[in-house]
């Protein structure tokens, strides 16, 4: 018998119609969900990205990064200029994967891992969206060969080639031109990032920090549309940019170069200028270093090497080394004396070769322990004897010694363009209170009286107390910048002028330094003997570390590194001042056996012809005493 056929169940249909319908709606809303947060995603939370990686797929602004301004000695010589060089650079948003694409570059160039971390520091620093960033400088032909055949395997990395900077003449100018490098994080946060748009490179130290503003010059624009890959099709606009201002310094390249031999490879500092312009003609610090290395990144191992040395050829001696005076200040100290009343230039003392405080039992040696005899200020300059400026140190007292050796710019930032400057010391009672919470002693005042104790001093300074004398106390700060593009150099911030109530008294001071070189007592006479001009000088010994009272000093007895430094300051012509040089030698003992003549030397190359004669413009006074593009 048939079976009967069941009839339909239209509820439970329409109940499986319903669930599906439900089901399909839910899914329908899901879907509808996800795409609508992937929308909101990529147009609203990633709309900056997105917008500007489309806008660079079709538009794309360029900075054009300007040429940086060069750098002349005052005969036109460069000392600085720009040449092309091959550096790699990475895009990190057309990378993808830029770890990876750093790591299968170093793979690919077979570079060390420590050179992989510096890569990834320099893509990390702060800079504009798809702007590449350059991580290795001066490529060869070898190594863009490597690159341009794994160019596959390196996606956003390109070859581009760029002016860097270069010095010709390498440690020479080192510590006055100063190097550029590349801009850290640091720097990042103060300069205006427009500015340096596709610029790598800031001025670091001396002549090239301190006129930055004018070496940059102005940033220029293209606007280019690229496609998908970022390949230029074509310029749309283009802004050139302005290039850096050039600079004329003041240097004299042969005469650096004579200072350098006279130094001989010692440890030291020579400094020449002009009196009558204040311009420096020499700038000489030893031992030195080759300011390339610093330009595209100098490695680890290099600059442990300059920073650790004992002989510290960083170190900016000109500007920061800091050194007792001596001797060498005691011509200043004597016109500050006839100044203060508190001597006449026929004022005597008599040198026993020793000084005592009144009912003070300690004894202030002069050099001469035998002593000198009755000794006059011209004798005082020319011996170089203790025992007059100790007392007239004590007659002054420290209040007006401060007053007039601050005017001959101790314990000062003299210089224009040279910020890296060490101001000094020039003590006083309140530097002292401050300093240590002490009063000040007497002693301390008699032996500042010949330049020991607290004061410290550049050679630079020194250099300009002795132009100073030269120019009977008119004040004209030493720089460096004779002409900054088509300008010349001009002076915002002069200093008074040194007003002396007897102009005399600078007669009086200049002939004992001439006596220096020129009496048959004088300290420097075998020097001034050998001159076929007159030369007005003073020589100084700086003690490095202290001597016993009772004890002679004895080198033999010393570390090298202990004895005592040499020191000589002077101008020349005398009766015609044409040139200023002061000399500074760590260790070298004797002013006048050993810093003298390196400080002839240095004059003769300014002043003598051809045929070892005064040059006829230098002869006489009344020749001219601005020399200009020599």
């Amino acid at each position: 018998m048939p079976q009967p056929i069941p009839l339909k169940d239209h509820e439970k249909d329409a109940r499986q119609v319903r669930l599906r319908v439900i089901v399909g709606g839910v899914l329908v809303l899901l879907l509808i969900g996800l795409l609508v947060a992937r929308l909101y995603y990529l147009q609203v939370v990633q709309y900056e990205y997105h917008s500007t990686l489309s806008e660079n797929n079709r538009v794309h602004v360029q900075p054009i990064p300007p040429t940086r301004g060069l750098i002349y000695d005052r005969k036109g010589r460069i000392l600085a200029d720009n040449r092309p060089s091959f550096s790699l650079t990475v895009t990190r948003e057309r990378a993808g994967d830029w770890r990876a694409v750093l790591d299968a570059l170093v793979e690919v160039l077979a570079l060390p891992p420590e050179d992989r971390q510096q890569f990834e520091r320099r893509v990390l620093q702060g800079r504009r969206p798809f702007e590449p960033v350059p991580i290795l400088f001066e490529l060869n032909e070898e190594q863009i060969a490597q690159v341009a055949v794994n160019q596959f395997r390196l996606p956003g990395v390109e070859v581009a080639a760029q002016l860097v900077r270069h010095y010709p003449h390498a440690e020479h100018f080192a510590h006055s031109v100063g190097y550029v490098g590349r801009i850290n994080e640091q720097e990042l946060r103060t300069i205006d990032p427009v500015d340096y748009a596709g610029t790598h490179h800031i001025g670091k130290t001396g002549i090239e920090k301190f006129y930055e503003d004018a070496l940059h010059g102005k940033v220029g624009y293209e606007e280019v549309e690229t496609n998908a890959r970022g390949r230029v099709l074509r310029v749309l606009k283009r802004t050139d940019p302005v290039p850096g201002q050039d600079l004329v310094l003041s240097l004299d390249l042969d005469l650096q170069d004579a200072a350098e031999r006279a130094l001989d490879g010692r440890r030291g500092a020579v400094v020449a200028l002009q009196p009558a312009t204040g311009e420096l003609l020499a700038m000489v610090s030893q031992p030195s270093f080759d300011p390339n290395l610093f330009v595209t990144g100098i490695g680890f191992k290099a600059y442990a090497d300059l920073r650790d040395s004992i002989d510290r050829p960083l170190y900016n001696r000109v500007l920061r080394g800091l050194y007792p005076p001596g001797s060498t200040i005691k011509p200043m100290m004597a016109v500050a004396g006839l100044e203060s009343g508190v001597i006449s230039p026929a004022s005597r003392v008599y040198d026993p070769g020793f000084y005592q405080l009144p009912n003070v039992q300690h004894k202030y040696r002069n050099w001469n322990r035998s002593g000198d005899g009755w000794v006059d200020m011209e004798m005082a300059i020319y011996r170089s004897n203790d025992t007059f400026f100790y007392d007239m140190a004590h007659k002054m007292g420290i209040d007006r010694m401060h007053e007039y050796m601050t005017q001959f710019g101790l314990g000062r930032r003299v210089a224009i363009d040279l910020n890296e400057e060490s101001a000094g010391l020039m003590p006083s009672r309140q530097w002292k209170r401050a300093r240590f919470n002490q009063p000040w002693y007497p002693g301390e005042t008699v032996i500042l009286g010949i330049g020991q104790g607290y004061m410290q001093t550049t050679p630079l300074q020194l250099a300009q107390a002795t132009a100073l004398m030269a120019t009977r106390g008119k004040w004209i700060r030493p720089h460096l910048a004779q002409r900054i593009g088509d300008n010349p150099r001009d002076d915002h911030e002069p200093f008074e002028d040194i007003e002396l109530r007897d102009p005399r008294f600078w007669d009086y001071a200049q002939q004992g330094m001439e006596s220096v070189l020129h009496h048959p007592r004088g300290t420097a006479k075998k020097v001034g003997d050998t001159s076929v001009y007159r030369i007005a000088g003073k020589s100084g010994t700086a003690q490095v570390v202290g001597i016993k009272q009772g004890e002679k000093y004895d080198s033999g007895r010393l570390n090298e590194r202990h004895r005592d430094h040499a020191l000589f300051v002077g101008f020349a012509p005398a009766e015609n001042p044409q040139i200023v040089v002061a000399v500074m030698v760590e260790n070298g003992e004797s002013g006048s056996g050993v810093a003298a003549p390196v400080v002839k030397k240095v004059m003769d190359a300014w002043l003598l012809d051809e045929s070892g004669q005064l040059r006829a413009e230098y002869a006489t006074p009344g020749a001219a005493t601005e020399v200009s593009q020599r």
